[in-house]
């Protein structure tokens, strides 16, 4: 935004300052009000001042300030409006315009000015603004008012193209990459896990773990590129899952078919090993997801289980749930009773220091 100069009102009817010509399209004026108690001591409802004219996209505009409102609906509050003074502007003039004090920077953005409802000026319509701008007594008890003084900034673009709604479709890149892993096209390498095969893209991949492109590109570069990579200790359903995150970066619903009652055990234990192929494969944000299910399923048959998998695989935040799960008296005595706290002990054993200081906290 240009300057377009200083107006100070307020110990008399007229106007003091200086105005600048600005050619652009966008400018801002500044209005100080010198004397706010006897601009509004000396006027009446309807009654107001007027800063200097100052130019801005070739268009005169003046700026008035009215310290009674500008009608009866607003006499407790101070009116703003932006005038257009030019006489022979027939057609109307789209204008973005914002008041703020001089102090509150937020508001003069250009991105906050570009969101302003415009306003359509002509010389039958030369003014708009703000009728209840701000109630007296709320700009009275303010930071604005300093020594009974306080500055008034006024932003104003002329729109000068036209607006055009122009819908942008949503990001699709997500499903197209997905979509590339479903229809198998352009694959050039194939794992085998379990008895089954999948497909893949090799840049894909590279792109996603640095693991596969350890494996794939460097020199852990197992055979060619028609060649058939064998994945050991690890379900055809955890690989398959891990495959569908690569290709669309967000967890799958768990495949498995079982009767209802096994479910939430069934996706707790897959959960288990589904952040284990994360971790094998350094996809942290897999991890994290996974990390984060499993953090909301701790129970007493399945924290010894959770413990042991964040022992071995550096999960912190699923290590202190479980931390806080068993320093609850009711859970430690669960536990205590089922011989889950000796298990934990065994299996995990470097946790004894860390379930000490627990407690002792």
């Amino acid at each position: 935004m240009s300057f377009a100069g200083v107006s100070i009102v307020g110990k008399c009817m007229g106007s003091a300052g200086h105005a600048i010509n600005v050619a652009s399209a966008r400018g801002y004026h500044l209005l100080v009000v010198n004397g706010y108690s006897y601009a509004k001591a000396v006027t009446h409802n309807g009654a107001a001042f007027y800063s200097l004219g100052f130019m801005v996209g070739g268009h005169r505009w003046r700026i008035k300030y009215y310290p009674k409102g500008d009608n009866w609906t607003s006499a407790d509050s101070l009116s703003l409006f932006l005038q257009l003074d030019d006489q022979d502007v027939t057609g109307p003039l789209k204008v973005r315009y914002i008041f703020s004090f001089v102090d509150e920077l937020e508001k003069q953005d250009s991105a906050y000015v570009n969101a302003a409802p415009p306003g359509m000026f002509s010389s039958n319509a030369p003014s708009w603004g703000y009728t209840g701008f701000m109630k007296n007594n709320v700009l009275e008890k303010s930071n604005h008012l300093k020594d009974d003084c306080f500055t008034i900034r006024c932003d104003l673009a002329i729109v000068t193209t036209p607006d055009i709604a122009i819908k942008v479709p949503p990001p699709s890149l997500q499903q197209h990459i997905s979509d590339l892993l479903q229809s198998n096209e352009g694959t050039d390498v194939t794992f085998k896990v379990d008895n089954e095969t999948f497909a893949a893209h090799r840049c894909v991949l590279a792109a996603r773990s640095a693991v596969f492109k350890a494996e794939l590109f460097g020199p852990m570069k197992e055979g060619t590129v028609s060649s058939v990579i064998d994945v050991e200790e690890m379900e055809a359903s955890v690989f398959r899952a891990l495959l569908f995150f690569v290709y669309t970066d967000s967890l799958p619903d768990i495949e498995i078919a079982i009767l209802e009652e096994e479910e939430e055990a069934q996706e707790v234990l897959w959960l288990q090993h589904l952040l284990a192929a994360a971790d094998r494969y350094d996809l942290q944000r897999l991890k994290a997801l996974c990390e984060k299910k499993l953090c909301e399923n701790i129970s007493v048959s399945s924290v010894t289980n959770f413990f042991t998998l964040a022992d071995r695989h550096n999960c912190c935040g699923l290590k202190e749930a479980c931390l806080e799960f068993v320093k609850t008296p009711v859970n430690l005595k669960e536990i205590t009773a089922a011989d889950g706290l000796d298990d934990i002990i065994r299996t995990c054993p470097s946790l004894v220091k860390e379930l000490i200081a627990k407690f002792a906290s």
